[in-house]
């Protein structure tokens, strides 16, 4: 285990300025739309690259916005339950090259599903369609407005809804502490009873699974979620091979 100080309330460095971060994102958002009416999340989070408002910068802002103070707060709960004892182990570099790659996977996961779902409505949707949804969907989107025909709407979703969110990396984080502590008991909270972390583990990525095959419209990136688990497990399986003391 590496050893250096840990930080203010107890937490190690990474893990506590990741959490500080995404609750003061989440309080800038908070006052931005209380003061001008500006939503940071139709900037900051991630839109699908052939929107034309997609941003560079959104590939990295996007993991330290979120959709509420439910979805920050689970997120981070996750992330100091489980986060801390990785960042123990492997030190605060390993740990947020981990939490990284594994939140940087899960958003490529989920514009690849984007993606695909892009194709199918391009196949279907007629020129003057599109070029409304081009001309017009943006402004629709911020006024809560919705186009009736089915093709139109879907391609609305893809090209105007921003993805926010810590999910994926903490997938990831959920996946290597399954990974590294496989025998380590933890307690469902519905229903109240004691799991292996590896079965929990088991448990979450086949829900997603699931998840993302039968609601693949969901306003949840489940995709992501695999993702994030998915990215970690092969950057877990490379560091096993390339470092002789793993942790």
């Amino acid at each position: 285990m590496n050893g250096y100080n840990r930080s203010f309330f107890g937490m190690p460095p990474a893990v506590k300025n990741i959490i500080y971060i995404n609750i003061l994102m989440l309080l800038a958002n908070y006052a931005s739309i209380g003061i001008f009416n500006v939503d940071l999340n139709r900037i900051l989070g991630i839109y699908f690259p052939a929107s034309d408002q997609f941003r560079p910068i959104q590939i990295l802002t996007h993991m330290f916005m979120h959709g509420g103070i439910w979805h920050l707060f689970f997120n981070m709960l996750a992330l100091y339950m489980f986060g801390q004892v990785l960042e123990q182990v492997w030190g605060p570099k390993r740990f947020l090259i981990y939490y990284f790659v594994s939140g940087l996977g899960a958003m490529a996961t989920h514009m690849l599903v984007m993606e695909i779902q892009y194709r199918q409505v391009m196949n279907y949707i007629a020129p003057e369609q599109l070029q409304e949804v081009l001309d017009d969907g943006y402004t629709y989107t911020l006024q809560l407005k919705a186009y009736t025909d089915p093709v139109m709407r879907k391609l609305q979703y893809i090209l105007y809804t921003p993805t926010v969110g810590a999910s994926g990396a903490i997938y990831g984080v959920l996946l290597a502490f399954g990974m590294l502590f496989p025998n380590t008991p933890l307690l469902l909270l519905f229903p109240p009873i004691p799991i292996r972390a590896k079965y929990f583990v088991l448990l979450y990525g086949g829900l997603e699974l699931y998840l993302a095959i039968t609601q693949p419209g969901s306003s949840v990136a489940h995709a992501a979620h695999l993702g994030g688990m998915i990215f970690g497990f092969i950057l877990i399986k490379i560091w096993k091979k390339t470092t002789k003391t793993f942790y």
